[in-house]
């Protein structure tokens, strides 16, 4: 088993972008890139893109396989990478990070692919962050599987998502979360697939660190001011306090949106600087917010 061995958890958006760009960068007869997928996934048209790009597909599920099976199919990896997030239920991440333990895995990469989990702290008003401070916990407390933690922020497409409420083009509003002065961190999965391979395959490896990327880090103000002047518009401005988004996720406990708002909204752990990133570190040039906006949006068309 040699250091160029990676399995890569799931297949969804990130998963995709890890892939592709490992399999951009590794150097192809010496690495052994893997992905594990549902045994139902494993005919499907990405799963056959995948294997034309010589990554090997194994049969799994992250869910419902127990922690000794998965710890079973991870131990032929020197690296495993994490990229399915919370969809697959609660606790699947912490039996994730323990098959890792268990399967002798050199290296684990958990999702964490987001906020500074650290600077947020237990009790936030998202409730499944508590679950990535016990993996980052499990992992600390033991010296035999090494880890890599990567702090993305946000997908920048998320501020654009209207069901999320930040910039909603069609009803022509930006809503700040907390206010305009609070700070967010972005990047995109592109950004985030092809900077986790350059993080994943550095020499000398990093190891029991957290390495931080960012896209752009901005405050609600200056995300306001960006899409006016990137589209021309003029939208109408609204701040979400913190205590008004916290009553409303009192009313509604289990919507996922609103602890995310809430979360976002009190501002910890949420923004840092790009100075302190890896792709600022090594110069990388990344997708910044205007430059995601003049490739994916055009300013609604309105009609008289």
């Amino acid at each position: 088993m040699t250091a160029s061995s990676l399995l890569v958890l799931g297949a969804g958006e990130l998963g995709m972008a890890v892939l592709h760009a490992l399999a951009e960068l590794a150097e192809p007869r010496t690495t052994r890139i893997a992905v594990l997928l549902r045994p139902a996934s494993l005919h499907s048209a990405a799963a056959n893109t995948l294997r034309e790009r010589g990554i090997e597909l194994v049969a799994g599920d992250l869910q419902n396989d127990s922690q000794g099976a998965l710890a079973e199919r991870f131990a032929p990896f020197h690296t495993v990478i994490c990229c399915t997030g919370f969809a697959a239920g609660p606790g699947t991440q912490r039996k994730l990070a323990r098959a890792a333990i268990e399967g002798g895995v050199q290296r684990y990469v958990p999702w964490q692919f987001g906020v500074d989990y650290d600077v947020i702290g237990r009790g936030s008003p998202q409730d499944t962050f508590d679950e990535q401070l016990d993996v980052r916990d499990l992992l600390r407390g033991q010296q035999a599987t090494q880890w890599l933690i990567i702090s993305t922020g946000m997908f920048t497409s998320f501020l654009f998502e209207p069901s999320f409420g930040v910039v909603d083009l069609a009803q022509n509003r930006v809503h700040a979360l907390g206010d305009w002065d609070t700070a967010v961190t972005v990047t995109t999965p592109e950004d985030i697939g092809r900077l986790t391979a350059r993080i994943v395959l550095a020499e000398p490896a990093l190891s029991n660190q957290v390495v931080f990327t960012a896209g752009d880090t901005l405050t609600y103000g200056q995300l306001a001011d960006t899409v006016d002047a990137t589209l021309g518009l003029q939208l109408q401005r609204e701040a979400w306090s913190v205590p008004r988004l916290l009553a409303e996720l009192a009313q509604d406990p289990d919507d996922n949106l609103k602890k995310y708002r809430a979360v976002f909204a009190q501002g910890n752990g949420v923004a840092w600087d790009p100075a302190v990133t890896f792709n600022a570190g090594q110069r990388i040039a990344v997708t910044g917010v205007e430059q995601w906006i003049r490739q994916h949006l055009k300013a609604p068309t309105t009609t008289h």
